[in-house]
């Protein structure tokens, strides 16, 4: 399935990506839990595409199997046309693609100055030839997420959340990568810092020509970093669309529910907007119901929604819905 935005080839593609982890549900048996289920997407160059969806629906396990941080159970990720399979391809796919977490509190060494946490992949990779190349290289990288060099010998507990993150970004922006996985990279900061660090992300993106997968669960910041959005349910993508197309005109029940929620700053409006509630609770990806995922909460489900998994299908150009009564809602 190709879902581009131009007739390029994607820098980054998501073939039927799986990732099951087996529970332990005693007497020495498993049962899989799958927290990704055979996903499929593209990532144009240059672009930012919006992850989205409830806790626990899988973006982060979605984020992270991209990356091979873990192994994916099933499908392929393919970078510039080519299948990361081998540990020398994802070796080589590690200098070109990297993350920034959600929690800059824990995802930075306390024992280590900002200098070592952002000159660490350098080490790693071997990106320099003399320890002054190595300052200068830090240094260069300090400046682009708006630290000073005296910063450089403090230790993270001596910063701020907004400005660890920028440690984060910095750390991340290292290897010169193309591409970038940020698994929300503001939601454990204030609003008022969220706004500064998503401004970065977008001038750091002009500066270097950045590729991103913006994983949130908070959709008014990812309508303002993303080209295109993809929603998330249960392991399962169920709507792809541009950003502007999934705000204005959500097709899919649960886009239509998520899309309600938002906060709209102008009381008369948010007054008139009906709010969607979804009624009963999130099953679990361990015991998810049968056929489309989402029927247990969804107005519109019928009985012949219990039957199979819907087809991410393009149902318009560029416009990707996966639900079996679409064309009867829409």
């Amino acid at each position: 399935m190709s879902n581009q935005s131009n007739n390029g080839e994607p820098l980054i593609r998501v073939s039927h990506l799986k990732q099951y982890f087996p529970i332990n549900t005693g007497f020495f048996k498993t049962k899989p839990l799958k927290a990704v289920d055979d996903i499929s997407f593209d990532i144009m160059e240059g672009e930012t595409l919006g992850l989205v969806g409830e806790s626990g629906c899988g973006k982060t396990t979605a984020g992270r199997t991209i990356l091979h941080l873990y192994k994916p159970t099933g499908g392929e990720v393919i970078y510039r046309g080519k299948s990361i399979k081998t540990k020398k391809d994802i070796e080589d796919f590690r200098r070109k693609a990297t993350m920034v977490f959600q929690d800059p509190y824990s995802s930075l060494d306390p024992r280590m100055t900002v200098a070592d946490i952002i000159g660490e992949p350098l080490d790693v990779q071997n990106l320099y030839k003399t320890k002054e190349e190595r300052r200068e290289r830090i240094l260069e990288l300090m400046d682009h997420v708006g630290l000073n060099s005296e910063h450089a010998a403090r230790y993270a507990h001596e910063f701020s959340g907004g400005q660890r993150q920028r440690v984060g970004i910095a750390r991340s922006l290292a290897v010169n990568p193309d591409f970038i996985v940020c698994d929300e990279p503001v939601s454990a900061l204030d609003v008022s810092i969220q706004a500064q660090v998503i401004n970065m992300f977008d001038e750091l993106q002009d500066e270097l020509g950045l590729t991103y997968l913006f994983i949130a669960h908070d959709l008014l910041v990812v309508r303002h970093i993303s080209d295109r959005i993809a929603v998330m349910y249960l392991g399962h993508m169920v709507e792809l669309a541009n950003a502007n197309e999934i705000y204005e005109r959500p097709l899919h029940p649960y886009t239509r529910a998520l899309i309600s929620a938002v906060p709209v700053p102008d009381p008369i409006v948010a007054r008139a907007n009906q709010r969607i509630a979804m009624t009963g609770e999130i099953p679990s990806p361990l015991n998810a119901p049968p056929g489309c995922p989402f029927h247990t909460r969804c107005p519109y489900a019928k009985e012949s929604c219990k039957e199979g998994m819907p087809e991410l299908r393009e149902i318009e150009k560029g416009r990707f819905v996966a639900c079996h009564r679409i064309e009867d809602i829409g």
